[in-house]
């Protein structure tokens, strides 16, 4: 990195490549001042701004620092500047108090591609379009051309669109080989629509603003994963085979895992979301927030998890960071003093669909101690080896009371990374890091390294592109350019909503898939009386009982490559430019991903397809369901259901394995 400074003008190079540029015609900052209106219903947020005022900075003066510089802008901003080697640190100080809104430009070629901001669902290369960052329910549809997006804006307020995600964050990686992070959990927005700069607003003055390059991406992710931390590697026992979602009771939990295992289906897990009780609603089936086993759903629960887990199956379970009214929790928090206030001093209670929940006050430092011990006790207590830790997306900002005193507008943003942090200690406190595993929705940047496993929330049960399938590839690479490089998905998806329903072609489509992730998962969704399920059909079984195989086949190989995720940074599923850097096309690829650094992935995310188009970076491929080689380029491959396009690079160190599965299950 280097630094150049006078006559008015401020310039940061890498490598002869501008990243940030200020000079009076061309201003790198802006301040004003702002008033938002933010309206949430059930995780779902309308944000709207009037800027009252906005006017660029002048650099006024320069002073020279150790091993540095202070920049002076007009009599508002103070900005420090600290380059070493590869790395630049601009930290700022606001002087006056009055500025909620801050914009800054980085420069931008007309050909640069950009990715990051969290995990984003629907475009991987952010240019072109503008990214807020704020964590909420990501929407159903997310597609405004769409029905169902259009059905559930009028009645729920939750098409969604692109950009809504439960995992965004203010950080940027550019096809420059920089990556560009704000230090701040206040509302962003980061817009890449201008061929000459790219604009960051933040609704305060940051902390500070890191920059940081490498020679490769490899190089460059493991320096941003070291500086948020990095996932820990999986369980071994998930690699075992399938985790059932199953739900509706011991008898019928246990005994759907019993014709699970009598299809030749291998199972690592059982997991029941129903495990407190459940509700009705008119969304679906919903659970009791209530984190304690239901005795009249699951009888002896703790005794059946011991006879499971000697047949060396888990059993995993569901939580959040809120507490059901109606639940003996609640009442016990309450009695505490745990959960965010309104200003009157009442609970704020939250609605999540026809029934209201306490905010636990996770700024609360009892309070956080409180809700961890109730996953020691509650959770890890009876046995559990793992479970989704839902939600974190929902801390309103209307008219709540935080006892860190915090504004909520800046605790929302970090409310994930709160969550998963809590998590990850209650886990780590019981001696049980390594052995249990919990799956994430929401994040924030600094959830890395507390997050065992991203999970891609609630997709629709179809082939949408914006909202199904499709979405969950996107999600994985953004997701791994941001530093999450362990992922997966509802197989199948899970919303069905105005007739929308899960088919067994959606179903064993992304089956095929999964088999080619970390962790393979089924869910039967927010309405299973009327969505597919594999259980009830014998050849979805057999199917998937050959998919299941499969994954437990590619073992070795998956935690070789999960193992490389926790020591480097570098994803299971990446991009595949990140291995093919001089490969222009690669750039722009969202829908096929490298899998660990020997195998090329191209799900079929479309409906009834036979054949499949893709694209192999030049080298010499393999197809694992024929053996047939393949030098790179645009290519057309046979997709019959069960056989999605999937190659190794010939000469693998791998190649027994790939080898043993075409041997078993190619075609023949």
């Amino acid at each position: 990195m280097k630094v150049h400074v006078g006559d008015g003008r401020f310039r940061l190079e890498y490598q002869g490549q501008v990243i940030l540029d200020h000079s009076q015609e061309c201003p790198m900052i802006y301040v004003g001042f702002g008033k938002e209106t933010v309206d949430m219903y059930r995780g779902n947020f309308k944000i709207e701004d009037y800027v009252e005022e906005r006017y660029p900075l002048k650099l006024t003066a320069v002073r020279e620092t150790q091993g540095g510089c202070k920049l002076e802008f007009e009599d508002k901003i103070t900005a420090e500047v600290m380059c070493e080697n590869d790395l630049c640190t601009l930290s700022f100080e606001q002087k006056d108090q009055r500025i909620n809104r801050f914009w800054l430009r980085a420069a931008a070629d007309a050909g640069e591609k950009c990715y990051g901001c969290g995990e984003q669902m629907s475009y991987f290369n952010l240019r072109g379009r503008h990214f807020p960052i704020w964590t909420s329910e990501p929407g159903v549809g997310r597609d405004k051309t769409t029905y169902v997006t259009w059905r559930s804006d009028v009645e729920n307020k939750a098409g969604g669109d692109y950009y809504n995600t439960n995992f965004p964050q203010p950080t940027y990686v550019s096809a420059k080989h920089y990556y560009l992070h704000v230090d701040s959990t206040a509302y962003a927005d980061f817009d890449f629509r201008n061929e000459k700069f790219h604009e960051l607003q933040i609704w305060e003055a940051p902390k500070s603003i890191r920059i940081e390059a490498a020679q490769t991406f490899e190089l460059l992710l493991e320096k941003l994963t070291a500086f948020f931390g990095r996932q820990p590697e999986l369980p071994d026992w998930v690699y075992n085979g399938l985790v059932i979602g199953v739900q509706g009771g011991s008898e019928r939990s246990f005994g759907l895992l019993d014709k699970t295992l009598e299809k030749g289906i291998k199972v690592s897990g059982i997991w029941c979301q129903d495990w407190v009780g459940k509700r009705e609603t008119s969304f679906g089936k919903r659970l009791q927030w209530d984190w304690k086993y239901n005795a009249g759903m699951y009888p002896d629960l703790p005794e059946k998890i011991k006879e499971i887990k000697a047949k060396n199956i888990r059993f995993l379970n569901y939580i959040n960071p809120y507490l059901v009214e109606d639940g003996a929790l609640y009442q016990e928090g309450k009695e505490k003093g745990y959960f965010a206030k309104k200003s009157d001093g009442s609970d704020y209670l939250v609605d999540f669909g026809e029934f209201y929940c306490g905010v636990v006050d996770l700024s609360n430092p009892e309070a956080y101690e409180w809700f961890k011990n109730i996953i020691k006790t509650y959770m890890l207590g009876i046995g559990a080896d793992g479970w989704m830790a839902d939600f974190g997306e929902y801390l309103p900002t209307d008219d709540i009371v935080l006892s860190s005193g915090i504004s909520p507008m800046i605790e929302h943003n970090r409310w994930p990374a709160l969550w998963a942090k809590c998590n990850y200690d209650a886990v780590k406190e019981s001696g049980k890091l390594g052995e249990a595993v919990y799956f994430m929705r929401a994040g924030a940047a600094g959830s890395q390294k507390y997050c065992t496993l991203l999970w891609a929330g609630d997709q629709s049960v179809d082939f949408t592109i914006h909202d199904g399938l499709a979405s969950v590839i996107c999600a994985a690479l953004s997701a791994g350019m941001t530093g999450c490089g362990l992922t997966h998905s509802d197989i199948g998806g899970y919303t069905s909503l105005f007739g929308n329903t899960r088919t067994k072609e959606v179903f064993l489509r992304w089956a095929e898939m999964a088999m080619f992730t970390p962790f393979m998962r089924t869910h039967e969704g927010n309405r299973p009386d009327t969505n597919f399920q594999y259980y009830e059909d014998e050849d979805a079984m057999e199917r998937l009982a050959r998919l299941t195989d499969i994954y437990t086949m590619l073992a070795p190989y998956t935690r070789d490559m999960v193992r490389v995720n926790a020591q480097r940074g570098i994803p299971v599923q990446r991009p595949l430019f990140i291995q093919y850097e001089e490969d222009e096309k690669s750039y722009d690829i969202q829908y096929e991903y490298l899998f660990g650094s020997e195998m090329l992935i191209a799900p079929v995310y479309l409906a009834e397809q036979t054949e499949w188009n893709l694209y192999l970076p030049k080298d010499p491929w393999i197809h694992l369901w024929t053996g047939e080689e393949y030098g790179g380029g645009d290519v057309t491959v046979p997709a019959e259901l069960g056989f999605p396009p999937a190659f190794y690079r010939k000469g693998s160190a791998y190649t027994e394995i790939f080898e043993a599965i075409r041997r078993k299950y190619g075609v023949k």
